[in-house]
């Protein structure tokens, strides 16, 4: 006969003894397996980043974009000649803060400098960096024109254009993959797009639209927008400012249109004598 109280003891201190530290030893080796040692840890920001830069630029968020255009103008500054002249630098974020105050996107904070080049030109990346050549300086004719030239870049940082040349770039040239865009190709992309490749059709009507009406709430003369491309278009070579397509008349005749419907009759900064005294004593 079997002693089956005896059994039930005997099997419990068996089980005890033997099952119980194999299934410790077993949930130990999951935990083990299942986590990261700190010396393998992987630092998942860079991926989320590069995730926003490739899938969702087009809704990237305002502190990751002037992230975006503080690195681009760390590389342009290594690119192009960036004046130090502090009373030119102080006159040209003058009248660009008076356009900010008035633009789409007045929570961010512009940045304008003024490249040391004599070509006729102007860019801008992401962020609110806006740069203008001394030579754009010497060609314009007053401050309102200077202006108008701040208001259409402003009209690209406000539109995103870049970011979404960026994007498109980045697809076209293959670099885009599904584990993201590595920040230094980003970085590349956007400063050879700014510096060397012109802005679509749409993208260049929008900068307009966008900068007259910037400038008319800032109080700038609308005229000036449209002296400044008329002057330009009747030179003897095509400025790297209107090298992009769609042609300096068509703008005009679209700038035209635009003020017709609804004119202003502010004028300020039409002062040529004001605006030509100044400027050759900063750029002397």
């Amino acid at each position: 006969m079997i002693n089956w109280q005896g059994f039930r003891i005997n099997y419990h201190l068996w089980t005890r003894r033997c099952l119980y530290p194999l299934i410790s030893v077993s949930v130990a080796l999951s935990l083990c397996l299942s986590t990261i040692l700190p010396s393998k840890a992987i630092d998942l920001s860079p991926l989320l980043f590069q995730g926003v830069q490739i899938f969702n630029l087009s809704n990237i968020s305002d502190r990751d974009e002037i992230d975006l255009g503080k690195q681009m103008n760390q590389q342009l500054h290594k690119e192009v000649k960036i004046s130090h002249n502090s009373q030119l630098h102080k006159y040209i974020s003058e009248v660009g803060r008076r356009l900010a105050a008035n633009s789409d996107r007045p929570n961010i904070p512009y940045t304008f400098q003024v490249v040391e080049d004599a070509a006729i030109n102007a860019f801008a990346t992401t962020g609110g960096f806006i740069y203008v050549n001394t030579g754009l300086l010497k060609a314009a004719d007053n401050e309102a024109e200077l202006a108008s030239v701040l208001a259409h870049e402003m009209g690209h940082i406000e539109g995103k254009h870049l970011i979404k040349q960026m994007r498109e770039q980045a697809i076209i040239s293959g670099v885009a993959t599904l584990a993201g865009l590595d920040k230094n190709k980003a970085v590349g992309i956007g400063v050879q797009l700014a510096l060397n490749l012109p802005r679509s059709r749409k993208d260049e009507f929008d900068a307009d639209k966008r900068g007259l009406a910037n400038i008319t709430r800032s109080g700038y003369a609308q005229s000036a927008m449209i002296s400044f491309m008329k002057k330009l278009q009747s030179s003897s070579s095509v400025p790297a400012f209107l090298s992009t397509h769609p042609a300096a008349s068509e703008r005009i005749i679209s700038l035209q249109r635009q003020i017709n419907n609804q004119p202003s009759n502010q004028n300020n900064g039409l002062d040529n004598l004001a605006y030509k005294s100044r400027i050759r004593a900063f750029l002397r």
